[in-house]
């Protein structure tokens, strides 16, 4: 339907008292839609500059933890401490949690629900499991006395895998806000603004997460 004829439809609308609403609703003014589109894109360029400055965060994190990796103060190092058969289960989690993701975003865009809950749902399991796993490695080496006190190794490497775990936890629990926003709300706009940015924050988390592999346990292990 060309523009003219959606002016004229709205003009008889007007002029026999039928239902404006309706008809907007189903051929939304052109400014309406440009709106809808402005605001999607100010909200995702918005939370990419919160993005980088978190990216800035970790950049200190890693400068610490590269000044102070040999600082053991005669205590154990990576290549005694590092499970890189668990740390790379620990990856495989996280980073196919980052494909499912992607599968709910698109489960959210196409209005389908089984997909963006299970896809969703597989999202939190992998990510509890990643957090599992590094809990556990947590608790194991503090048992063996090689806490965040022991040294300044230690301490710059509990500071940089702990503060990723921590955004890991922060974003399981907007994932699960996000479920329940979906299922009280449905697919509005509003919400799928905040899918979005809730997949942005999530891949950032994953390859935030590369980079420690390979600096902390794949380089620390072979020291």
């Amino acid at each position: 339907m060309s523009a003219f004829e959606a002016a004229a439809g709205r003009g008889n609308f007007d002029r026999i008292g039928h239902d404006r609403e309706s008809w907007d609703r189903r051929y939304p003014p052109q400014e309406a839609v440009g709106g809808l589109l402005s605001k999607r894109i100010i909200v995702g360029y918005g939370f990419w500059i919160f993005l980088l400055s978190d990216i800035i965060m970790f950049s200190a994190f890693f400068a610490t933890y590269a000044v102070l990796v040999g600082a053991t103060a005669g205590g154990p190092s990576g290549r005694e401490l590092f499970n890189l058969h668990n740390v790379g289960i620990e990856t495989a989690c996280l980073l196919l949690s980052s494909f499912t993701c992607g599968l709910a975003s698109i489960g959210a865009r196409m209005n389908r629900g089984s997909l963006f809950y299970g896809a969703m749902a597989a999202t939190c399991i992998l990510g509890a499991a990643f957090l599992f796993i590094e809990v556990h490695e947590f608790v194991g080496m503090v048992a063996q006395g090689a806490g965040p006190t022991r040294s300044a190794f230690l301490s710059a490497f509990f500071a940089l895998v702990g503060c990723h775990g921590l955004h890991v936890t922060a974003g399981l629990l907007w994932l699960l806000t996000m479920m329940a926003q979906v299922f009280a709300k449905g697919y509005r706009a509003d919400i799928l603004r905040r899918v979005l940015c809730f997949g942005l924050f999530w891949h950032t988390l994953d390859i935030i997460w590369v980079a420690i592999f390979t600096v902390v346990y794949l380089m620390g292990a072979g020291q």
